[in-house]
Parts: structure tokens; sequence; C-alpha cells
């Protein structure tokens, strides 16, 4: 009797030849970037250093496309958005000590937005690892200890011949759900020594599935078969695990309405009858939420911002679905199930029994009324400028067209008021709330799909973080266009401080002329104002290569309402 475990792939004629026969040059480096290409990766990020200069002379040798930023977080950045944009694991090669420190900020995001960031860092000689020698340029006393908090696992190959399944069991972490970063180190000297190993030709490392456990998922489709008013709260994970349409289906058959976290934009259709839309910091909504006898919350942990600021106390039961089983209950008691969001929404496709069809235009009224009363509100506040912009940004926008927003006032809007139009168009920095997130992260947008172009916004405080990219825009020529709203400095904060303290500090800000500066860089800007913003940013956006697009104005929050 055979197993299935005891079949053994035997190699081919030709494949026998290579491996007997491999090319000569070739280091540890180059066991890193075939296996890489192994796995199906294109596109790398990066940037070089002395320790990993190994790598990046494989990268010479290779097919690989290699994407240099000027900034290793800006890097990690870049292979962020290439990882949401293409649901592959994103390549990212760092050197040692300040270099891989400096891509933590980006890995934290990406670690929070459940994004495959694969990073590989070098590390100091084999010599000075276990109590060895010291003093080496770069050297920390325990690199990975310091990314271990950090990125979903770590990996390590002191050995040429550990390199190809270090980095097979790193991208099958990546891509296994919940999505994430994840680290693989290698010294030095085992980079850059001359290999005998043979050329690295397989490559399969499939991600684990995470089905949800029946009897769980039985005892969820009674409790939304029987509720008379259900709702649902799709978060990020529906996008990753690329569900909007099973969440689609099952909200249609459960005539359930549907609010939209503010990582999980585009999970939901904007005007559908039953999208309450992503109004996640008003009383009205969640008021609506807390009446629902039956909420299914889908990808959402019902952090800080998804619950109002922890405001909300839903009455009915609650059902989780979460592939991060830390997050399974954490802020709330619920029916938890811990599964891949798509598995978990199609087995509730197939058990769902509606037992008495429900009343849509009641539903739809219910859905109505509520936007009816945010809009009330916001409109009460004043707010035509901010609005406006903000209209002009969808406008100009191609429907297609992803979009990447730094933590600006702007972009707080958007969480709760921008159409997406589809999943996974809308990306913003707020699973970890760091700046300097937007320009980098459309840059590696734009070369995982350079057939669409690109958006960031930033104000200008968030801009000077990664003012440094516009080098790497021009030098690959990519579709983005960058939107800096320049307000004079750090204008959430500016206002955080005012309401809190009476007046700000250190939120005003000396800066560039950024239209010019882009210039500089032989990026074409343009100064322009709310009334032209829409032609000119339809412009920029419709030009091949990158754009900058500088808006002077300050913008007001509105008003969030936590309290009852």
């Amino acid at each position: 009797m055979t197993h299935d475990h005891d079949l053994v792939l035997r190699p081919t004629a030709a494949q026998t030849s290579a491996a007997l026969n491999p090319p000569p040059g070739r280091n540890g480096g180059d066991l890193v970037v075939e296996t890489l290409a192994g796995l199906g990766a294109t596109t790398v990020f990066g940037l070089p250093g002395q320790h990993a200069l190994g790598m990046f002379d494989a990268l010479r040798r290779s097919d690989l496309r290699y994407i240099g930023l000027r900034v290793e977080n800006n890097a990690g950045f870049a292979a962020d958005a290439y990882g949401r944009i293409t649901g592959e694991a994103a390549p990212l090669l760092l050197s040692t000590g300040p270099g891989a420190l400096t891509s933590l900020a980006a890995l934290q995001e990406a670690a929070a937005a459940s994004a495959p960031v694969l990073a590989i860092s070098s590390q100091i000689p084999t010599a000075g690892l276990g109590g060895g020698r010291h003093g080496y340029l770069h050297e920390l006393p325990d690199q990975s200890a310091s990314f271990r908090g950090v990125v979903k696992s770590v990996h390590t190959a002191r050995a040429q011949s550990q390199i190809p399944s270090a980095i097979a069991e790193a991208w099958k972490s990546a891509l296994t759900a919940p999505h994430g970063p994840v680290w693989v180190e290698i010294p030095q000297d085992v980079l850059l020594a001359e290999t005998a190993i043979p050329v690295v030709t397989g490559g399969d490392a499939f991600p684990e599935e995470l089905p949800p456990r029946p009897e769980l998922t039985a005892v969820a489709a009674d409790l939304l078969s029987r509720a008379e008013r259900p709702a649902i709260i799709a978060g990020g994970g529906v996008v990753r695990a690329d569900a909007s349409g099973k969440l689609k289906q099952l909200a249609e058959k459960l005539q359930a309405p549907v609010v939209t976290t503010f990582g999980g934009k585009g999970a939901f259709p904007w005007q559908h009858p039953l999208s309450l839309q992503s109004w996640l910091e008003d009383r009205h909504t969640t008021d609506f939420l807390e009446d629902a006898d039956v909420l299914l919350v889908v990808g959402s942990g019902l952090g800080e911002l998804s619950s109002n600021y922890h405001t909300f106390k839903p009455r009915g039961r609650v059902i989780q679905i979460e592939a991060d089983l830390g997050k399974l209950e954490s802020n709330h008691p619920a029916l938890g199930i811990h599964a891949d969001a798509r598995l978990a929404l199609q087995a509730l496709l197939e058990t769902v029994d509606t037992v008495e069809p429900r009343q849509d235009g009641t539903v739809h009224e219910r859905v109505r009324d509520l936007l009816s009363r945010v809009r009330t509100r916001i409109d009460s506040q004043e707010l035509t400028l901010e609005q406006g912009v903000l209209a002009s940004v969808r406008k100009a926008l191609p429907a297609a067209s992803p979009s990447f927003w730094d933590m600006t006032i702007l972009s707080y809007w958007a969480w709760s008021a921008f159409d997406a139009k589809s999943p996974n168009t809308m990306h913003s920095a707020q699973g970890a709330g760091g700046l300097g997130y937007a320009f980098p992260a459309a840059l590696g947008a734009a070369a995982a799909d350079p057939t669409r172009p690109v958006l960031a916004v930033s104000g200008d405080g968030g801009a000077l973080y990664s003012i440094a990219e516009l080098a790497t825009a021009r030098q690959y020529d990519l579709n983005v266009t960058w939107l800096i709203v320049d307000d004079g400095g750090y204008g959430i904060l500016r206002e955080y401080m005012t309401d809190a303290f009476g007046e700000a500090t250190a939120t005003d800000l000396t800066r560039p002329d950024y239209a010019a500066l882009a210039e500089s860089f032989g990026v074409p800007g343009v100064r322009t104002t709310p009334e032209t913003l829409s032609d000119d940013l339809t412009k920029a956006l419709m030009s091949p290569g990158p754009a900058v697009v500088v808006l002077p104005a300050v913008l007001r929050m509105f008003a969030p309402t936590h309290l009852g």
C-alpha cells in the first residue's frame, strides 16, 4: 500500500544534469534569489548594505526585478503595498543593524494590516554569533529579538544548505491566514561564500488553510437564521481573504445591513441598499449596531477605531470570525470562530437558512434613515471645504485605481466618507498609525500593476518622511500621483492639542516648496486650489510617470460622537 507521503518527486534528466554541474561563481546570495524565483517571486524591494552585498550581487545573475528605495522603512512600505495588491509575499532585502532596524515601523504596519512581506536581512559573520567575536560593524546583541515582537515569524539560516528551506518556510508563514510580515536572517559570510549547492529549482510552499470548525458554523448559522435584526461588521480580513463576493451574498441572503471598518474599505458596495458605509466614529452607527440582536463580525478584532473608541457595547449575540487567534474575543465576548474569512463565509452560505423572508423595504428604510441622520449631523458642522476636496479626489481617481493614504486629516475623512468603489483599492496606515506610508506604498502598488495610475495622499508633515522617494519614482518611472495637502504642520495633532490644552505645541513646521522640490527631482509639480483640484488631479493621474499636486489648505476634522 502506498501512502501519499511516501511519494517523492523524481528529478528529470535535465534537473539531474543541472544539479551535477552547477554554474561557477555562485554564492549564498544566489541561493536566496533562486529560492525566491522558485517560489514565484518576480519583484524584490530593498536597500543594499555591506553585509547584504552577497544577495544584491546575486540579483545581477537572476531575472528578479529590483526596486530600490532610498530608506529601508519606505522599502518596507512599498513591499507592504505590493503584497496587498498582488496577494503574494513581497520580498524585502535588508542589511544588518541600522538598515534592518529602520524597517521596523513598516513591518509593524504590515503586521497590523496583515500584509505579506518577506523580509530577508543579513547578519554579522557567524564568528560573531553565539558569544564569539565582538565589535563588528552593525552588530546587535540579538538582532532577531528586535523583530520577534513585530513580525509573524522569525527564521534563521546559519549554513547555506538551510537557506532554501528557511525562505520557503517563511514564505508559507507569510501567506497562511492571517497574512503578515516574516523575518529571515542570514550571516554575511554565508551569503558571500561560494557555493557548490545545486541551483534551486523546486519551490512549492503552499500556505496552510484555516477552515472554520463545523460545530461553530452550525451554531452561527442557526443564530443568524433566527435573527430579527442581524447586522454585519466587515473588516480588513474580508479584503485580505478576497471574500467580498461571499460577504455580499450572505448579507443579501440574511438581509443584514453591513458596515465596513476603516481597514475593510471596499469590502461591501458603498451604494448597496444594505450598506451602512463606514461611519464608525458616529454614535448613530454605534447605536444601530448595538441594537442588532445578532451581530456578525468578519475579519476585525473590533479594536479602538472599529469600536468607536471602545464605546461600542453590543446588546445582542456577537459572532466573530477572525484568522488572528489573538484577536478572537479580545475585546468583546462572542461565539469566536478562528478561520479564514473566505472559508467561514462560504460555510455560512451553505448552512444559513432564512426561515422567513424579511421585509426588505423595512431593512432598507432603516439603512436610509441612519445614513440620513449621519449626513444631517455632518452637514450641520459647515465642513463644505473638506467634503468638496474629498469629492474632487473621488471624481479624479479612476474607479479601479488604488489609493494610499497617510495619517492626515483628509485621510481621516476618507476612512468614513470615501467610496473605495471596489475591494483592495483603498489602503491607509491606520493599522499601526505611522507617518510616511502613502507615497512609498503607492510606489509598491505601481510596481505591482503598472497599468493603473495610483494615488498617494499625504499631509505636509507626513510627506517629509518620504520625500527622498521622489528619486525612486523618477528612476523607475512609476505611475504615482502624490497629493500633498499643505496645512503648515501636523494638522491632526494641532487639532487634538488645541482641543485638549487650548493651544498646540510642536505642530507647526517649516517646509519646502513641494512643487519646486518635485521639479528638482524631474517630477512634474503643480500647486492647486480646492476649485481646480479635480482637474489638476485628473491631468496628473492620466499622464504617465510620477507627479506631485500640492494643495495649500487647512482642513478641519468633523466632530466624532462617542457618547450616547
